[in-house]
């Protein structure tokens, strides 16, 4: 095209040599003519030279675009041959946990079901707890928690772990005397110090349990033997027995409309009765330790717990946690775990007891002490406030309920337990106290199977309630005052009638003649392991026990019937608390979580 256009173009200058075609050319005409053409010429050969490169590199470039394509292609079709790959693997890798975590949960209600004693490894019974053996501090702990033969952690110590530098347990045999003999009460506790049994804690927060110690003949031992389960007592109500299974009932066998299931928890209702009530989960806190108590303000807006070096206040309708007290300096690296905490009536005040002998009356809005009761000489165990705010019990390992006055901080009454015997061997050391809603009574549970009720305003004894069959490790007064709830480690509840202690505390009998007033009305049985706490509903319709069979059991008073089992906590139930203000139960346990529930009656 181009040397055709360049042919033309040279076509259209006159040829020099022509002659007789017309007149000659002015003078330097033809010059320029000639120059011009060749200029021309150039150009084009310049231009055709520029576009031949640009339609070669546009090949080239088209080409590269349609290899790209290609490789784009393929690259896309491995993606998706990898995606629909990793989908594949996904869904095979979700069926095998399924089936695994089905097989493992199959496996552990068959171990659960055997009970705590096939779990041990070991035959025969299984020994009650029993004091610290140690000449130094409390019990000597195994890395895993209490081995076989010997104590099992303190009341309310952490799982697994040994606590303010203590050795651990060396072997089986180490909390033994010689020839496999426990030491002699008087051998057991040179040094003063006190902790109860605490079966409430096993060995790992996974779920894990303790071996079972076994019993051994003739040794010196300050509690009832153990060597077969307690029997029914003879008050106990009819088609109480019948429960005995409750607890152990595995979900999957159970019908649908015999239980609710959560995410991580499950309720089965008792078929022999007629279903009452709904519960579900609220909120689940979790803690840095074992959470040893719970208790809600009398407004059921706030919850406090008690761990290790701090007592914590929770928001029960948000769950946030609004407020955390600690009296300990921050580097401080020594445990001190807060055994129980009890809000003030008006909700300002919240009183903490723990392992170092001290009440501690806080001021929740400052964060600050208001008042310190000290007096205790082992761990405090137990606080309630009365009603009218102006009182607080105090329970302790060193075998004494005192009794307080807010205001002033004075002690008003030391209430012991064996008077005469303060320095022996802890046998009675109290576990738990209960003041009356009238504010007239106080009762206590100790390690020696007695619940105990003093007149709280004189101090003076009244009741020695016998017939739990091992340590009493909670108590908790009805709301109408007149009955009393106990829970024990023989696996039982118990209700006793105080109506006629009250009769003879109105018509000023002689002292002699205000005892032995009280009576056993009702026996619950249905925990397969230690009760560890009890707690009454406002309303009197309901009370509520943690076990450490990891179990709440919601019970009817009226008939003595479990309503329901609720199961959510990987590690025994060490505290529970039924809102004042009705509605809410707390439960604290050995899994490091406090939990809140919501029960409410079927059609309300």
């Amino acid at each position: 095209m181009s040397s055709k256009m360049y042919g033309n173009h040279r076509s259209l200058v006159p040829s020099g040599g022509a002659s007789g075609s017309g007149p000659p050319p002015p003078p330097g005409a033809g010059g320029a003519s000639s120059a011009s053409a060749a200029r021309l010429a150039d150009l084009l050969d310049f231009v055709r030279h520029e576009f031949d490169l640009i339609s070669g590199e546009t090949s080239t470039l088209k080409g590269q675009r349609d290899e790209l394509d290609s490789r784009i292609g393929q690259q896309i079709s491995e993606v998706q041959l990898m995606q629909q790959h990793i989908m594949d693997l996904e869904s095979r890798h979700t069926a095998m946990s399924q089936q695994y975590e089905e097989e493992i949960k199959r496996l552990r209600h068959m171990l659960d079901s055997r009970g705590p004693e096939s779990q041990g490894g070991g035959g025969g019974a299984t020994a009650p707890p029993h004091l610290p053996t140690s000449t130094s501090g409390p019990p000597q702990l195994a890395p895993g928690g209490s081995k076989a033969g010997g104590p099992p952690p303190a009341f309310g110590a952490p799982p697994g772990a040994y606590r303010n530098g203590y050795e651990r347990e060396r072997g089986p045999n180490s909390a033994e005397g010689p020839g496999g003999k426990r030491p002699r009460p008087d051998e057991r506790e040179r040094d003063g110090r006190y902790a109860p049994p605490s079966p409430g804690m096993e060995r790992d927060r996974d779920g894990g349990r303790p071996a079972a110690s076994s019993k051994k003949e003739g040794s010196a031992y300050p509690y009832p033997s153990r060597d077969h389960e307690p029997s029914p007592a003879p008050n106990a109500a009819a088609g109480n027995n019948s429960l005995a299974n409750l607890s152990e009932l595995d979900p999957e066998d159970v019908p649908k409309d015999l239980k609710k299931e959560g995410s991580d928890w499950w309720a089965i209702f008792n078929p022999k009765v007629k279903r009452q009530l709904d519960v579900s989960l609220v909120h689940t806190l979790m803690h840095e330790s074992v959470v040893c108590c719970v208790r809600f303000s009398p407004d059921g807006k706030f919850l406090a717990t008690g761990c290790n070096k701090s007592a914590q206040i929770y928001d029960t309708k948000t769950g946030a946690k609004t407020c955390v007290l600690s009296d300990q300096p921050p580097n401080h690296k020594g445990d001190l775990y807060i055994r129980s905490v009890c809000f003030s009536p008006c909700g300002r005040f919240l009183a903490t007891g723990a392992e170092d002998r001290q009440i501690r009356l806080w001021n929740i809005a400052t964060k600050k002490v208001k008042h310190l009761f000290t007096g205790h000489k082992q761990e405090i165990y137990s606080l309630d406030f009365s009603r009218d705010g102006r009182i607080i019990a105090s329970g302790s390992g060193d075998k004494t309920v005192r009794i307080w006055d807010v205001d002033s901080g004075q002690l008003l009454h030391t209430l012991y337990t064996s008077p005469g015997q303060e320095q022996g061997p802890s046998e009675a050391g109290v576990t738990s106290v209960s003041i009356s809603s009238d504010s007239r009574l106080v009762a206590a549970g100790a390690l020696d199977t007695l619940v105990r009720v003093w007149d709280a305003r004189t101090g003076q004894p009244l009741e020695k309630l016998r017939g739990h069959k091992d340590s009493i490790y909670s108590v908790s007064f009805a709301p109408d005052g007149r009955s009393l709830i106990s829970g024990s480690l023989d696996k039982t509840l118990k209700m006793w009638d105080l109506s006629g202690t009250i009769h003879a505390l109105d018509q000023n009998v002689p002292d002699e003649e205000k005892m032995h007033n009280a009576v056993c009305a009702t026996t619950f049985l249905g925990h397969k392991d230690y009760v560890l706490s009890v707690s009454c509903s406002p309303d009197g319709m309901w009370i509520a026990s943690g076990s450490k069979d990891r179990g709440v059991q919601f019970w009817d008073p009226r008939t003595a019937q479990a309503q329901l089992v609720l199961q959510g906590h990987k590690n025994s139930v060490i505290a529970i608390h039924l809102s004042p203000a009705g509605g809410l139960l707390a439960s604290g346990s050995g899994d490091f979580n406090a939990r809140v529930w919501k029960y409410e009656q079927i059609g309300s």
